[in-house]
C-alpha cells in the first residue's frame, strides 16, 4: 500500500509538470499567433503576456523593454499600468472598510471637510469607486496644483449630470487620497508597505528605486516614438501611478480568482471590489471593475472599453442589493500612459486571468480583441 501510495504521488507529479509544459507550451504558440500581428500593427516594441490557469502561471514576452539599449522583455520588467493602478485603490478602499477605517457609505465630505461642506450632491465613497459622480472632468484641473487646492475646487464644483457614471481620475484619485488617510498614511505608504505586500508583491512600485531602475521599461510615444515616462500630477500615485511587473500581477489575478496566499481580510476586500453597483448599457460596474456575461459578447466589451463611452457621461441603475461576486463573468480594466498600454482580464468560472503589459498605448479595442481570442484558446484546449 505504501508502494503504491508513493507510486501515485509521483505520477501526480509527472501529470502535473507534463501539464505545466503543455500549458506553457500552449500560451507560446497562441500568444505569438495573437498578438505579433498586434505588436507589427501599432508598432510595439515590447510586450509581456501572463496567464494564471487554476493557480498555475505562464509567461510569454516578446520585443524589447528598451530599444536604445536593446533590453529585452522579460516577465520581471517593469511596466507602467496607467488605470489598471485604479484596482489597487479600489482595494485599499475595501481593506481600509473591513478594518473598519471607513465605510464605503460615508460621504466624501465628511472625509473632506471637518468643518462640514457638501461635495457633489452629497457624493459617497462608493460613488468615487464607481465613476458615479455626475461629471467629474477626466483629468485634474491644469490650475490645481496639490490636494488642498483640489478639495476647494470640489466644494464649488455642481454636478451637471446628477447619477451619470463620468469615468476620471479625481474620483478614484480622492478615494485614494481619503483612504490612505483612513489608514495613518498617505495613499503612496499605505499602498507600498500595506497594500502591495498583503498581495504577496516584490516588484510593484509607485515610486520605481534605484535598485529596480534596471528593470523599468522605457514606453514610448504613439505620436513621436520617443522614449517616455509617466509625468508626476496631483493624485497621480492613487489613479494611474503604479508601475508592475506581469509575474506581479498574476499574483493579483490569483487572489481575484480566490487562489493565492492571502489574509482574510484581503480577501473580503476583493470580494467587495467584486460586487456589482449599477448596470449601464454594456457592463455591470463593480469597484473599478467592469463585469461582462460570459462568454463574452466581443461587440459590448469593446464598445464598453471604447473611448466614446469612456469620456463621456453615461446613465446608469443602482443595484440594490449589490450583486453578489458573479462566476460566470469576465471582470476587465484597461490602463494607459502616454507611453504604455495595459489590459487585464480574468474568468471566474474558467479560472483563468490574463494580463497584457506593452510599452506602447495601443487601442483598447485591439487589446480586448487580443486578449478574448487568447483566453478562448487557452480553455479550448
Amino acid at each position: 500500500m505504501i508502494m503504491n501510495a508513493k507510486v501515485i504521488a509521483l505520477a501526480a507529479a509527472v501529470f502535473a509538470l507534463e501539464a505545466s509544459a503543455t500549458f506553457a507550451n500552449s500560451l507560446d504558440v497562441e500568444a505569438k499567433a495573437i498578438f505579433e500581428p498586434v505588436m507589427k500593427q501599432f508598432d510595439v516594441p515590447g510586450i509581456a503576456i501572463g496567464v494564471t490557469r487554476d493557480g498555475k502561471h505562464s509567461f510569454y514576452t516578446s520585443g524589447l523593454a528598451s530599444r536604445a539599449d536593446n533590453r529585452a522583455v522579460t516577465p520581471d520588467t517593469i511596466f507602467e499600468l496607467g488605470s489598471i493602478s485604479k484596482i489597487f485603490t479600489a482595494t485599499l478602499a475595501a481593506l481600509a472598510e473591513d478594518q473598519g477605517r471607513l465605510k464605503l457609505t460615508d460621504r466624501v465630505s465628511g472625509h473632506l471637510c471637518p468643518d462640514g461642506c457638501t461635495i457633489g450632491n452629497n457624493m459617497t465613497l462608493m460613488d468615487l469607486a464607481t465613476h458615479r459622480s455626475g461629471g467629474l472632468p477626466l483629468q485634474v484641473p491644469d490650475e490645481i496644483k496639490d490636494v488642498k487646492e483640489l478639495v476647494e475646487w470640489l466644494k464649488d464644483w455642481q454636478p451637471k449630470q446628477p447619477g451619470m457614471r463620468s469615468y476620471s481620475n479625481i474620483s478614484i484619485g480622492m478615494l485614494g487620497y481619503i483612504s490612505g488617510m483612513a489608514m495613518g498614511m498617505d495613499y503612496k505608504q499605505a499602498a507600498q508597505s500595506v497594500l502591495f505586500p498583503s498581495f504577496g508583491l516584490e516588484h510593484t512600485w509607485i515610486e520605481v528605486p534605484q535598485s529596480e531602475a534596471e528593470k523599468y521599461a522605457f514606453g514610448y510615444d504613439r505620436k513621436t516614438n520617443k522614449p517616455i515616462r509617466v509625468t508626476p500630477g496631483v493624485l497621480d500615485s492613487e489613479a494611474y501611478g503604479v508601475k508592475s511587473t506581469a509575474r506581479d500581477m498574476l499574483k493579483v489575478l490569483d487572489v481575484e480568482l480566490g487562489k493565492g496566499e492571502a489574509s482574510d481580510s484581503l480577501r473580503r476586500a476583493v470580494a467587495r471590489t467584486q460586487e456589482g453597483q449599477q448596470k449601464n448599457a454594456f457592463f455591470t460596474q463593480d469597484m473599478i471593475w467592469e463585469q461582462y456575461a460570459w462568454p463574452a459578447d466581443l461587440q459590448a466589451m469593446t464598445s464598453g472599453n471604447g473611448y466614446d463611452f469612456i469620456l463621456k457621461p453615461q446613465p446608469t441603475e443602482d443595484i440594490r442589493p449589490p450583486l453578489a461576486p458573479q462566476k460566470d463573468v469576465i471582470l476587465n480594466k484597461t490602463g494607459s500612459t502616454n507611453g504604455f498600454g495595459g489590459y487585464v482580464a480574468f474568468v471566474p468560472s474558467e479560472k483563468i486571468g490574463v494580463v497584457i503589459l506593452a510599452n506602447k498605448n495601443f487601442p483598447n479595442d485591439a487589446r480586448v480583441k487580443a486578449t478574448l481570442s487568447l483566453i478562448k484558446a487557452m480553455t479550448a484546449d
